[in-house]
C-alpha cells in the first residue's frame, strides 16, 4: 500500500479557547479533506491530518508554529489502508429531520426505514472528502431543508441550487422532498461522486443536474441556494449569489454553512450588506449554519 502523510498537531491543556479557535479555521481554509479532532486523556486537544502529499505537511510545519507556539508538532509516514473498507466498519446511520443518512450496504436499516415509513432514506457512498452527514455543517444544511419544509417555505415543485455539491447529499434530500435542481462542484471527483449518489438513489438528471463548475454556471431560477463550502468562498461570491432570482424575480432563501461560530458575523454581514435580512442561525457545537429566508 502506498505511504500516507501524517501530521499531528498538540494544544497543551492549559490552551486558550481562541488557539483551538484559530487552528480549526486554518485547517478549515488549508485541509479541505477534512482532519481528526480529539480530546486526550491528559488534557491535550489532538490535531491529526493525513495527506498523500508530503508538500502539505511541509508547509503546515512552515506556517502554524509562529501562530501556536504552545502547539507541538510531529510529521510522519504511515502505510495506508483501504479506507473504503475502513468505513464500512465505522460508518454509521445519521438521523437528522426528515432525513436517515445510510451507506449503500445498511440493506436492513433501509428496509427498516421504508417500513416503518418516518424517515426519508438518502443512500451515500462514503469517500474520504465528501459529505456523508456525519460533518455537522451537513447535517445543519439537512436539518435546515427539513425544517423549511415543515414550516411550508419549501413545497414541492421549486428549484433549488447546490452549490459545492459534494456528495450530492444536500440536492439529493430536495428531490427526495420533491424539488428539483441544480448540483455544481469545481471538483471533477465530487461531480462524479455526486452521479453515482444520485443514481444510487434513484433520481435522474432531469431531477438533478449536475456539472462541474461554480456560481457562474447557474442558470436559475431558484427558491433555494444551499452552499455548504468555506467562509472565504461564501465571502467572495456574496454578489453572485444574491444576484440569483427565484420565478417572482425574488430573492431565493440561503442556507450557508461550512462557518465556525468565530466566522459566522463576517459572513452574514456580506450578505446583510447587499440587502438580506439578519439570519436564523443554527449551531452544533463550533460550527454554523445561516439561513436567510
Amino acid at each position: 500500500m502506498p505511504e500516507l502523510t501524517r501530521l499531528d498537531i498538540v494544544l497543551p491543556p492549559e490552551h486558550e479557547e481562541e488557539e483551538a479557535a484559530l487552528l480549526q479555521g486554518y485547517l478549515a481554509l488549508h485541509v479541505s479533506h477534512g482532519w481528526e479532532e480529539s480530546s486526550l486523556p491528559t488534557g491535550e486537544m489532538l490535531f491529526r491530518i493525513h495527506t498523500v502529499i508530503p508538500e502539505g505537511c511541509e508547509e503546515l510545519m512552515r506556517l502554524l508554529p509562529p501562530l501556536l507556539p504552545s502547539a507541538s508538532f510531529e510529521c510522519s509516514q504511515i502505510t495506508a489502508v483501504n479506507w473504503l473498507e475502513t468505513w464500512k466498519e465505522y460508518f454509521t446511520p445519521v438521523r437528522v429531520g426528515k432525513f436517515l443518512v445510510l451507506a449503500p450496504w445498511m440493506r436492513e436499516e433501509l428496509e427498516a426505514a421504508l417500513a416503518a415509513g418516518d424517515a426519508l432514506p438518502i443512500l451515500i457512498e462514503p469517500k474520504t472528502t465528501f459529505g456523508t452527514g456525519h460533518h455537522p455543517t451537513t447535517a445543519l444544511c439537512l436539518e435546515a431543508v427539513s425544517s423549511l419544509h415543515d414550516a411550508g417555505r419549501l413545497t414541492k415543485g421549486m428549484r433549488f441550487l447546490d452549490l459545492g455539491t459534494g456528495s450530492g447529499i444536500l440536492g439529493i434530500g430536495c428531490v427526495k422532498l420533491g424539488l428539483a435542481g441544480e448540483g455544481l462542484d469545481i471538483e471533477t471527483a465530487a461531480i462524479a461522486n455526486s452521479e453515482e449518489n444520485r443514481a444510487i438513489n434513484g433520481a435522474t438528471s432531469e431531477d438533478f443536474t449536475l456539472a462541474l463548475g461554480s456560481v457562474e454556471k447557474a442558470s436559475g431560477p431558484y427558491d433555494l441556494v444551499l452552499a455548504n463550502i468555506l467562509a472565504q468562498p461564501l465571502r467572495h461570491l456574496a454578489p453572485d449569489i444574491a444576484a440569483l432570482k427565484n420565478s417572482r424575480g425574488e430573492r431565493p432563501i440561503l442556507v450557508l454553512s461550512g462557518l465556525l461560530d468565530i466566522q459566522a458575523d463576517s459572513v452574514e454581514q456580506a450578505y446583510t450588506e447587499l440587502g438580506y435580512p439578519v439570519a436564523q442561525r443554527m449551531q452544533s457545537g463550533e460550527w454554523v449554519a445561516l439561513v436567510f429566508a
